[in-house]
Parts: C-alpha cells; sequence; structure tokens
C-alpha cells in the first residue's frame, strides 16, 4: 500500500522545521540566557507562546476547550516534562557548556526514545540494528562528558543536567503518544506550554529573578524568536511528529539539530569541540543515523499509516 503524497509532504515539511528552527534555538538560547533571568524569560516565552496557539486552535481551527479533569492532568503531566523539567535542565546547563556540546547530548534523547518506545500500548520492539545504535551512541556520550580541561564540577554537572533533559522530553513524549486525548494536537502543545511557562513564573518569582529583569535589543530578540519560532511553530509540528511518525524516525532531529547548532556556534560565538569532543561527536551522528535510518520498511508503513488524532 502506498503511502498518502499530502502525508508524507507534511511529515517532510515538519521534520524539516524541528531541524532548522530547534538546531538554530541553541544560538538564541545562549544569547538569551546572558542577557535576562532563565525563568522570567522561559516563562514569557511559553506563556506567549501557548496563548496565541491556543487561541489560533480555539477561533481559527475550531478545536474545544479541554471540558475535564482527565485532559488536564494529561496537559499538566506533558507540560512538567516536556516544557519545565526538559527545557527548564537545559536553558540552565547552556550557561556552562558551548551550544555545540548541548545540541550534541540533546541527540541522546533519540536514544531515550527508541529505548523507551518498546513500552506502552503504542511500543515497538527494538531490532538489532537498533541497539546496535544505542550501544555506539552509549559510546559516543561518554567521549562527549570527558572535560575540556581540569575536572570542573560545575561543568559535569551541567552535562548531566542535559542529558537528564533529554530523558524528561522522551518521558513527556512517549506519554503523549500512550495517552487517549480529545484534544487536537495543537491545542495540546499549546496548552502544555501554558502550563510550562506558569511553573518557569512560578520559579522565577520564588528565587527573586523579578529584581533583574530589564529590557535589552539581544535579549529581546532572542527570546521573540524563541516564543514565535521555536514555540509556536517547532513544537506545534513536534507534537504532530509525535502521534504520527515512528519513535525512531520521530528522532532523527537529534543528528541534525546538533550539527546546524556546531556551524552556527562556530560562526556566530567563536565555539570549537576538542579533537576527544569531535570523535563523541562523529560517534554519536553514527549511533543516531543507525537507529534512524530507514530500514524497517514494514514497521514504518505501518505506523504512517495508522489513523491518529489530528
Amino acid at each position: 500500500m502506498r503511502l498518502d503524497p499530502r502525508r508524507s509532504l507534511k511529515l517532510g515539511l515538519s521534520l524539516a522545521t524541528v531541524y532548522l528552527v530547534w538546531g538554530s534555538s541553541f544560538l538564541f538560547s545562549k544569547i538569551a540566557i546572558e542577557h535576562l533571568p532563565i525563568a522570567l524569560f522561559s516563562g514569557f516565552r511559553f506563556v506567549t507562546a501557548g496563548v496565541v496557539l491556543a487561541l489560533v486552535a480555539h477561533f481559527w481551527n475550531g478545536d474545544p476547550w479541554p471540558t475535564d479533569a482527565v485532559e488536564l492532568r494529561h496537559v499538566g503531566i506533558a507540560g512538567f516534562f516536556m516544557v519545565f523539567a526538559s527545557n527548564g535542565l537545559n536553558v540552565w546547563a547552556l550557561q556552562y557548556l558551548s551550544t555545540h556540546e548541548s545540541a550534541l547530548l540533546n541527540g541522546t534523547a533519540a536514544f531515550w526514545i527508541a529505548g523507551l518506545g518498546v513500552f506502552g500500548r503504542r511500543g515497538h520492539p527494538l531490532t538489532r540494528r537498533a541497539l546496535a545504535g544505542l550501544g555506539i551512541g552509549f559510546v559516543g556520550t561518554i567521549f562527549m562528558l570527558v572535560p575540556r580541561g581540569s575536572l570542573g564540577e560545575s561543568m559535569m554537572l551541567a552535562k548531566f543536567g542535559a542529558l537528564l533533559a533529554c530523558l524528561a522530553w522522551a518521558l513527556g513524549t512517549l506519554y503523549y503518544r500512550s495517552i487517549d486525548t480529545r484534544l487536537s494536537s495543537l491545542m495540546f502543545v499549546a496548552l502544555q506550554m501554558l502550563v510550562g511557562g506558569l511553573l518557569y513564573i512560578g520559579a522565577g518569582i520564588a528565587i527573586g529573578e523579578t529584581g533583574h529583569w530589564t529590557l535589552n535589543e539581544p535579549g529581546l530578540i532572542a527570546v521573540m524568536y524563541l516564543t514565535f519560532f521555536s514555540s509556536c511553530l517547532a513544537y506545534s509540528a513536534y507534537a504532530w511528529l509525535a502521534l504520527n511518525a515512528a519513535p525512531a524516525l520521530l528522532g532523527t532531529y537529534s543528528y541534525v539539530n546538533p550539527a546546524i547548532a556546531a556551524f552556527l556556534g562556530w560562526q556566530f560565538l567563536h565555539e570549537s569541540l576538542t579533537p576527544l569532543q569531535i570523535t563523541g561527536m562523529l560517534i554519536i551522528i553514527l549511533g543516531v543515523a543507525i537507529l534512524t535510518l530507514p530500514g524497517d520498511t514494514a514497521l514504518e508503513r505501518k505506523i504512517l499509516e495508522e489513523p491518529k488524532s489530528q
């Protein structure tokens, strides 16, 4: 059976959006955290994006608001893991890591998604090739964890924080795949961003960031990009992919984004990798490529042909 060409086109466009926008988001996140308080700018970003997307979903697409406690619970759990925990750990880690280090460590999300994707009612078993990719990727991650110079506690904590962010992201993604919800993917992602953004604002107020908030051009530009491109556009594309792509295919962004982030970090922030980290980068990319490149055609076709809620 042939796949619907329109579905294939939407799949390709969604993947391209996630690749390009999220690959460049590491640069803009780095700029934002250098000029603005982390929790408050993240809260502003996600609350604004969540409100905009929810209004578009309801008034443009005609999507209903959540009507019961179960739907709100689903949104709250996904918002905590995929926005507050995952993005929060990542932006905290970026204080100590270069953009391409952060992006490469975020590439391990593909391993978490594929490994944990065997569980649940929509789980799929790992093939021998997938297991090989996971093993190779683990070796590459070990290389990336080797410090650039002397062993610094903050640097190592930041690297482990980025890895925990990937775990939180994978848990949220697989939770979203496993639930039954009447909400559209656009409404769901809008509300989860709103939940995560409110958690950020509460955290920012609690730790006293309000006294450090200042308006400045670099920070404002970075936040606007992260709000409307990274949050509104790319998160919406990812939410659709989470329902309509196999876990392994969903993880392909994990080896495209680091390449984009590495180029932008080198071009605009003059960042560089050590030879050992370059080795780790290549091993991670090889592992993710083995894990995600087309091969299990029948499985991919079966998943992509499944009817999903939109």
